[in-house]
């Protein structure tokens, strides 16, 4: 019954049976700087929890990793690479508070999420990072 009704709907052109949500989500809470949502998975579900806006100084580490990590995925499938200053800019930080920026850069490699775009530079000032999985 579901998969009538959700054909019904993409064919009039209100929904879509498969498709983008998810990415629209996560553009959505990037673009409104929100916290990035936790995604949980268990044997049959998938569960994404969503949260109403924090300053980052109140937000736990796990959270701040989670929203560096989906910061450098959107900025990768949009043919850019995440770098101290777009993280800041996510994350509204003052150009002086780089260090603040680069220790949640740090904290999202020692979780391997993201990885230097360019693995052979030691530029630490221009240093670019991309998705575990680019």
């Amino acid at each position: 019954m579901n998969e009538r009704l959700a054909g019904l709907m993409r064919r009039l052109g209100i929904c879509e049976e498969r498709g983008s949500g998810f990415d629209k989500a996560m553009i959505a809470i990037e673009t409104s700087q929100l916290p990035a949502p936790e995604i949980r998975l268990d044997s049959s579900h998938t569960h994404v929890v969503l949260f109403a806006h924090r300053n980052l100084t109140k937000g736990d580490r796990p959270a701040r990793v989670r929203a560096c990590y989906i910061h450098a995925c959107l900025r990768y499938v949009s043919g850019q690479e995440m770098t101290n200053t777009s993280l800041r800019e996510r994350f509204k930080l003052e150009e002086k508070d780089y260090t603040t920026a680069s220790k949640i850069l740090r904290e999202t490699a020692a979780a391997k999420l993201i990885k230097p775009a360019d693995a052979a530079s030691k530029s630490k000032k221009y240093a670019r990072y991309v998705p575990f999985w680019a």
